[in-house]
């Protein structure tokens, strides 16, 4: 069984640690963790790894936040993984700092990059880990909000919180949905 996992951001080094990021940044911390790396593709940095039993295929588009459903359509026609086995992984502002949350379906609620995979999916439902950065911002600073970098008291915690976040990944692919719902929302 394949499972396409797309981790948002936007590339280029002025990004790496903003929050806007997280889910490049899940996908880098389970991949040091379990041994494999991600290449330079087409749309996207790719990376393969199989656990129990399992094939994972992981992507970061290089497209930016705004296009990626372009990366997410590609991959899922050239790898032949059906939308039930996609989870898209993107920081959202409305869930506070540390709290995950994992969703079969729902709305971009704002956000460009699910914007952007519900248009090119056709509204399809497809499942999704929030990964929440806060939202400690002053009436029309979200953009710097989120492009900004993780303060330095979150950046201590931040590393449990990829863990975890890595760890609901795995639980999505091995246990289900409905489990890993159970065990990793907060």
């Amino acid at each position: 069984m394949k499972f396409l996992l797309v981790g948002l951001g936007n590339i280029g080094p002025e990004y790496a640690l903003t929050r806007h990021n997280a889910g490049f940044m899940v996908l880098d911390r389970l991949a040091a963790q379990h041994g494999f790396s991600f290449s330079m593709t087409r749309l996207a940095y790719t990376a393969k790894w199989q656990h129990k039993g399992k094939q994972l295929f992981f992507v970061k588009p290089t497209t930016y936040m705004n296009l990626s459903g372009r990366a997410v359509l590609y991959y899922m026609k050239q790898e032949n993984i059906p939308v039930e086995n996609v989870l898209i992984i993107t920081d959202d502002k409305d869930l506070p700092f540390g709290k995950l949350r994992l969703k079969p379906k729902g709305s971009p609620g704002g956000h460009n990059g699910l914007k952007s995979i519900d248009e090119v999916l056709n509204n399809q439902p497809y499942a999704r880990l929030r990964v929440g950065i806060g939202n400690d911002f002053s009436k029309g600073k979200q953009v710097d909000f989120v492009l900004g970098e993780f303060p330095e008291d979150e950046m201590i915690q931040l590393p449990d919180y990829l863990d975890r976040a890595g760890e609901a990944i795995l639980a999505f692919c091995t246990m289900g949905i409905q489990m890993a719902m159970n065990n990793y929302n907060q």
